[in-house]
Parts: C-alpha cells; structure tokens; sequence
C-alpha cells in the first residue's frame, strides 16, 4: 500500500513542483565504491552464524595496530591549541604545508619542487574532483585503466568527461597496455591517469616501464595524472619511482595524500603537484583552471594544513617499516589463502597497497 502511495505522489509532485534530482549526480553516485560496499554491508545479516569480515573498505584506520604515531596527534594538538589557525586558508593551500610537501617529495625527484607547484586539497578525492573538472570540455575525454579505481569515472560522469578504459596485463606484472593506450588515443584526448603503486592490483611499475608511458603520452600530446596514494605502501622488492621522475618528457600532475601513507584518512589533507619541466601546463592554462577550482570549492581545514610540516617531519622512518611490515604479512597470509581455494586465483602476489585482485 505504501508502495503504491509514494509512487502516486512521485507521479504529483514530478507535475506540481518544476525541482528534481540532478541526473548527473544520480549517475556518478551509482559507481561511488563506497556506496556500493555499503549497500552489500547493509543487506548482510550480521546475526547469521559466521562472522562478516568486509574486505573492501579501505580504511586501516580502524585497527589499532595501524594507529599513526602520536607524535604526529601532537603536531595537530598543537595546532588547534594555538588558536593561529583559525582563520580561512589561501585556496591553493598554507604556503607552509606546500613547502613541506615539496621538500618531501623532492627527496625521490631529480631536481627541487616549489611550493607554487604544490596545491593542498581536502584528500586525494577532491584531487581527483579537481582533475576531472579543470580538464573537462565539450567532446573532451580521458584515458582510465582496467582495473582501476572506481572514483575516477564518478567525478568524470559528474563533470561531462568522456572516459574511455585501457587494459593492464596481469602476465606482465599489470602494466599498461601502451598499444591500446595508442589506439584509444585521439585529437580529443587531454590525459591519462596511472595508480602507481596500483589499486586494485597491488602491483609497482618499473622505472623502464614508466619512461615509455612519458614517452607515449608525449607522443600523443597528452599529459599524465599518477596517483601515488600509496607511494608509502610499497613492500615488495621492485622499488618505487614517482613519476615526476619523468617530468622532463611529459608534463605530470601527481596526486597525493596523508591518508594511506600515514593512516589518517579521516584528516582530509590530499595535494595535487605539478611536475612539468617545460612549462607547458602553465602556457596552456592549465594551471589557471586547477586554481580557480579550487577559488570556488572547500579547503581542508586550515589548523590541519598547518600541522603538515611537523605531521611530515615527525613521522620517522620506522612508523612507516612498522606499516609496511603489516602489510607484507597480510598480502602473505591473504595470497596464501586464496591458493588453497579452487575457485579463485591471485594472477600476481601483490607487492603494494591494501588489497589483492583476484580472478575467479
């Protein structure tokens, strides 16, 4: 009955009243990976016999043996108590934060990074937010791997950015397939996003590898978008290169964050940096759209921002061992497990991030 009621004044009201839902949002929330482990979370009857282990949500934040380091929960007590950084923040971000984040980044870069190539974003999601509207125009589109991360195409359907699916190989350790990046390609295309160290596939790119994606994505005229959330997470023996390694080929706007590196997703602090040794984002313009996105959109907390260079100077290397080791022994222990499970494989033994991908 209730059933039949509400549909009645769906039909009344979609006459009467001239407001409704937007079309874009009800598209990009219906490929949200967050909205779509919660309706499976919320259909599972937790009062069954076995126990519910969800193994999607992303968020290590909730164990205690992941739990950042207190000297970084000093950095944002202090912070707050000083009652400096009440105020709002420049919409590109706390000059000292960006400088913090350059110098840290550049310890893995051939050359320094400035602090006007840093823009501080509320978590890597607003970064991608960012990415998707500032390269968004009428016939525009963007290459995404396969697998990838599902945020990718819920900020492109939300901003009217066509996006098209190249395909990484599983044989090949999960690279990229370059020949169909190549075909893909066309006068319309403005970018290619990689996750390296990847998610879903907990693989790392080698260094050979990464040098031809410049090359090719130089010689298609595009740029490259690297998201290196997990650049902290590598426990593997390849080691990991970022991408601005390769900034003198291609221009690269590399996304980053606190939150999987140092556990702390829930603080909100993501950045989006610029490697483009020949200018070209600047003379194309580019630039002037991430700033003015960010002129109209929110910032992360301005006493978080402040923190950064204490969270970042603070956090030594043997929080980061300690995590890193966590992780190995839970890709040990889940990869073993899944070989003694006839249905399932595990094409490749992941050798970064949070998760593992797996064919059934």
């Amino acid at each position: 009955m209730e059933n039949g009621a509400t549909k009645k004044l769906s039909s009344e009201a979609t006459k009467r009243w001239h407001f409704g839902p937007n079309d874009l949002l009800s598209a990009a929330g219906g490929r949200s990976i967050r909205g779509i482990i919660y309706k499976i979370i919320d259909n599972v009857d937790e009062r069954g016999p076995r126990l519910m282990v969800p193994l999607g949500h992303g968020d290590p934040s909730v164990f205690p043996s992941f739990r950042i380091t207190t000297s970084a929960e000093d950095a944002i007590v202090e912070s707050l108590r000083s009652a400096e950084h009440n105020h709002y923040p420049p919409s590109v971000g706390l000059l000292s934060a960006r400088r913090a984040i350059a110098e840290h980044l550049s310890e893995k870069l051939p050359y320094e990074l400035s602090p006007d190539d840093v823009f501080i974003t509320a978590g890597c999601n607003q970064s991608i937010e960012l990415v998707a509207t500032s390269l968004a125009r009428p016939g525009a589109n963007i290459l995404l791997p396969r697998p990838g991360y599902p945020m990718y195409e819920t900020h492109c359907v939300f901003s009217n950015l066509e996006f098209r699916h190249f395909d990484l190989i599983p044989e090949r350790g999960w690279e990229i397939d370059l020949d169909q990046v190549e075909q893909l390609c066309d006068e319309n295309t403005v970018a290619m996003v990689i996750i390296n160290p990847g998610n879903p596939c907990g693989s790392v790119l080698s260094y050979k590898h990464m040098e031809k994606i410049a090359e090719t994505a130089s010689k298609l005229g595009i740029m490259v978008i690297a998201d290196e959330v997990y650049n902290h997470s590598n426990f593997g023996s390849k080691p990991f290169v970022p991408m601005g390694v390769f900034g003198h080929i291609v221009p690269i706007l590399t996304l980053g964050s606190l939150s999987k590196g140092w556990i702390v997703p829930g603080w909100r602090l993501g950045w989006v940096v610029i490697t483009d040794r020949k200018g070209i984002l600047k003379e194309t313009k580019v630039i002037d759209s991430i700033t003015n996105f960010l002129e109209i959109s929110a910032d992360p907390a301005t006493f978080i921002q402040a923190a950064v260079p204490q969270i970042i100077e603070r956090t030594k290397g043997a929080f980061f061992e300690r995590i890193v080791n966590l992780l190995r022994a839970t890709a040990e222990i889940c990869y073993d497990k899944i070989k003694e499970i006839s249905c399932i494989t595990c094409p490749n033994k992941p050798e970064a991030s949070m998760f593992v991908m797996v064919k059934l």
